[in-house]
């Protein structure tokens, strides 16, 4: 590629994990460099499968080493600055009280986490990040797998 020519955007990936606790709540983490609140998870490294980035951000972040479950929702979401990125949602399951005990947040990147009815996710998260929590929700519940674009069904 010479100086000067396009570099095309591609899409980036990104995985995240959908815990809940013995109630049902949904747990939800507070980023340090930005203001909105997200599950836990991040971007794929190079070579890292979708399923391998979850394992590995989950234990970075909440220190906690858990195998996801299955894949609950792919989402295509469109960004105007950032490009475009695919968005994978694994089942992490239910935390019991001693793995929530155990979790130690990674300073540099996240300030606190919480635990939120599912009907609540919509006032802590940005509108698209709780159309993606609610359809794995959703998934989880029925043992499906959906597929979204910029949080909305398709088909």
């Amino acid at each position: 590629m010479s100086e000067g020519e396009p570099v095309a955007l591609v899409a980036r990936s990104a995985a995240g994990a959908l815990f809940l606790d013995g109630v049902g709540r949904v747990l939800i983490v507070e980023p340090t460099y930005k203001p909105n609140w997200e599950i836990p998870g991040g971007m794929l490294e190079v070579g890292e499968t979708p399923s391998q980035a979850c394992v590995r951000e989950v234990a970075e972040e909440l220190g906690l080493t858990l195998v996801p479950g299955r894949l609950l929702v792919v989402d295509w979401a469109p960004h105007p600055v950032f490009g475009d990125r695919v968005l994978f949602v694994f089942d992490g399951g239910t935390l019991d009280s001693a793995q929530l005990a155990a979790i130690v947040l990674q300073a540099e990147e996240l300030a606190s986490y919480a635990l939120v009815e599912p009907g609540a996710v919509g006032t802590r998260l940005i509108p698209r990040l709780a159309r993606r929590v609610s359809a794995a929700l959703e998934a989880r519940e029925d043992g499906t797998t959906r597929y979204l674009e910029h949080g909305r069904p398709v088909g």
